[in-house]
């Protein structure tokens, strides 16, 4: 009888201390939790900071803009500067359409031949696969400055300078090879019984590409086109340097040059332009988020 109540005792003592660190055991998820939550607050903050001063520098008026005391909140808000845009000397309409126009194009002409050479490093089955996609991805390590000396002398020598065509040549040389093994990678992680039964109802190499893996690889199409069209949108070397002209260029160089003065700057103007071109890249990751999300992650699972 001793013994049994002795080990009951031990056992509502246990209990007990138990039920004691429990509280203890729940405060500290609660307090590493809290800290979680302050530490990303304040990186949120740090990353938003120069989107909320983008803000709020195009809403301020030109004299508060270049303020030598800058304000956090606008003393009195004002649209004048996003109506400049359009109604100023600035063809700020121009250089929108101009962006909108060779990035989209570039990006489906990019993504046209990245498939087909993505395909190929994929299931080619020749003797300088291997080779030849390292060799297009050598291409990735060299700069922009590195080949715009020989693509401007092609384009004078083939008078495509100051031409749509000529810029959409100039991003799309640049883009094939990222594309393509974006696209080598998330159809190495695609079966090849697909392929294969394709091929057993009669199809040849590219209807089975166009008809049976393109529709299956939409995630991988989105998410090249999509990386391919904010690559180009945000590009200033090769339009600063292909294009002279207001009437062929594009955003970054067209706004570069218009709101940049040997004595005065444009704050307000070049935040409100900055914000408007900022909204399409924006809108296109929300858009096809998910798309990208699956794309970058079936390529990368692909490797392993």
């Amino acid at each position: 009888m001793t013994a049994r109540r002795t080990a009951a005792a031990a056992k509502e003592s246990h209990v007990t201390a138990g039920t004691a660190r429990a509280p203890r055991r729940r405060r500290r998820p609660w307090a590493a939790r809290s800290i979680a939550v302050v530490i990303i607050a304040l990186f949120a903050a740090w990353t938003l900071a120069p989107l909320y001063w983008m803000i709020a520098t195009s809403v301020k008026s030109p004299l508060e803009a270049t303020n030598l005391t800058p304000t956090l909140w606008p003393r009195s808000f004002t649209g004048a500067n996003f109506q400049g845009l359009f109604t100023g000397t600035v063809p700020f309409g121009t250089y929108l359409f101009n962006s909108f126009f060779t990035a989209i194009i570039a990006a489906l002409v990019a993504v046209l031949i990245s498939t087909l050479a993505g395909y190929s490093f994929s299931r080619g089955g020749y003797r300088l696969n291997g080779v030849t996609g390292i060799a297009v991805l050598a291409t990735q390590m060299l700069p922009l400055v590195v080949l715009i000396g020989p693509l401007y002398l092609l384009l004078l020598k083939a008078h495509l300078l100051n031409t749509y065509f000529g810029l959409i040549v100039g991003y799309t040389s640049f883009a094939i090879p990222f594309g393509a093994w974006m696209m080598k990678g998330f159809f190495d992680g695609m079966p090849r019984e697909i392929e294969e039964a394709a091929r057993v109802d009669g199809y040849g190499r590219l209807g089975v590409l166009f008809r049976v893996v393109v529709p299956t690889s939409i995630p991988g199409l989105v998410t090249t086109a999509v990386f391919i069209f904010m690559n180009t949108w945000n590009n200033l070397l090769y339009p600063l340097t292909l294009v002279s002209t207001n009437a062929r260029q594009t955003l970054p160089a067209g706004l570069m040059q218009s709101f940049t003065g040997t004595f005065k700057t444009d704050w307000g103007g070049m935040m409100a332009a900055a914000l408007i071109t900022s909204l399409p890249l924006v809108i296109a990751f929300f858009a096809v988020q998910r798309s990208m999300v699956r794309g970058m992650t079936a390529g990368a699972l692909s490797g392993t």
